[in-house]
């Protein structure tokens, strides 16, 4: 057995979630720190980072319920509301084209955005994560080319430092500066696919927690799991009623944090039979 585990987007509230249900799964018995490959988008990045470099658990759940870490110096100092660009949102999104026209224009958003300075920003996110690419898990990484809107993959022989994916997958456009790695800038992978689960080919089980599993331009996680062929096994843990309430209409305000990692630290126990039972965990 290869067990793939895909954390989603979702913004603070999301971080807080996720680990809140990984918590609530490892109490019951069911533990993801054994998976062979962590897939990470957005949000899911920062957690992926810290369950693949071997983070205790329980020290990721007490830093969701600490007053501190809601983010860096950066995210903390300056944070629009995610509903603030809904009209050049609409835009963008409303306009007819195909996947890659639509991710290109959402990146002539992101630049155009006032912003904190990249800088700071990617200092921030580095001060979320561990220090480099694990090395006794698979960790990929997925951002969004701005110029072209091609998906990128980062994994530790990328030669991208892990810091800098983190902060580009998590570079929500509008919110949050676009990322220049390796001279080219990055944006929110979250914004082609909520989980990228298509991420998890070649392993035999997998498991997605992800606040969204419907994407805004292209396939959603259903399908990408189909794409897998069907003698994988698969189980998704997306958010019930108590947990979209405790996550509310904008992910990204630091208050969500608190009724995140409850409600994501219940579901994970309520969960923890059923996933078990599917993926013989």
């Amino acid at each position: 057995m290869t067990l793939a585990v895909v954390l989603g987007g979702g913004g603070v509230a999301g971080i807080a979630w996720e680990i809140g249900v990984i918590a609530g799964l490892a109490e019951v018995g069911v533990r993801l720190d054994g998976a062979s490959r962590i897939v990470g988008t957005s949000a899911g990045s920062v957690v992926g980072a810290s369950l693949a470099a071997g983070v205790r658990i329980e020290e990721m759940l007490d830093r969701q319920r600490s007053a501190h870490g809601s983010g860096g110096a950066a995210t903390s100092a300056w944070r629009a509301p995610l509903t603030a660009d809904a009209d050049a949102w609409a835009e963008v999104l409303g306009t007819p084209g195909t996947r890659d026209e639509q991710l290109r224009r959402m990146g002539a958003l992101a630049r155009a955005a006032d912003t904190v300075p990249e800088g700071p920003y990617v200092e921030s996110m580095a001060a979320m994560v561990p220090g480099d690419w694990p090395r006794d898990v698979e960790l990929r990484v997925t951002g969004v080319d701005a110029q072209t809107g091609a998906v990128r993959i980062w994994g530790r022989d990328s030669g991208v430092a892990l810091a800098e994916a983190v902060a580009a997958s998590c570079a929500v456009p509008g919110v949050f500066p676009l990322v220049t790695v390796d001279g080219r800038q990055y944006f929110d992978g979250g914004m082609a696919s909520p989980t990228h689960a298509d991420q998890a080919d070649g392993c035999t089980e997998v498991l997605v927690v992800a606040p969204f599993t419907m994407s805004l331009v292209g396939p959603g996680t259903d399908a990408e799991l189909e794409e897998l062929g069907a003698a994988v096994r698969s189980a998704v843990i997306d958010p019930d009623a108590a947990s979209l309430t405790a996550i509310g209409v904008d992910p990204m305000d630091p208050s969500t944090r608190g009724p995140a990692v409850e409600a994501g630290l219940r579901q994970g126990r309520a969960e923890a039979m059923r996933v078990g039972i599917a993926l013989s965990l």
